[in-house]
């Protein structure tokens, strides 16, 4: 059962090993600010990643973005905010792992 209409944009981002601390730091605030610019992302989250179980496969760095919806996501998809985002940020990322999901309750 679902328990919000909410919508996560789960983005996992393996940065390239020449990208500098200042570059880095520049894409992480382009990314936030994807917030205040295009409708319907209800919060932004990023952090790097600290696991301790070497399952991440390479993967350096998670952002979560929590949309209204699906209308909400699909709205970003195709944005101009977002395309000229992922403009910036292609030369710099080795690989990306992107899964959306709606929140489920806890079935037990």
């Amino acid at each position: 059962m679902t328990c919000t209409s909410a919508l996560r944009h789960i983005v996992l981002c393996d940065f390239l090993d020449g990208i500098t601390a200042a570059k880095h730091a520049e894409l992480v605030y382009e990314f936030s600010q994807l917030k205040h610019r295009i409708p319907g992302i209800l919060q932004f989250e990023w952090g790097p990643n600290v696991s301790p179980e070497g399952l991440d496969d390479g993967f350096t760095d998670c952002f979560t973005l929590t949309f209204a919806g699906a209308p909400a996501r699909d709205v970003y998809l195709s944005h101009p905010a977002h395309l000229a985002f992922v403009e910036l940020l292609k030369p710099w990322l080795g690989r990306v792992l992107v899964v959306d999901y709606s929140p489920q309750e806890n079935p037990g």
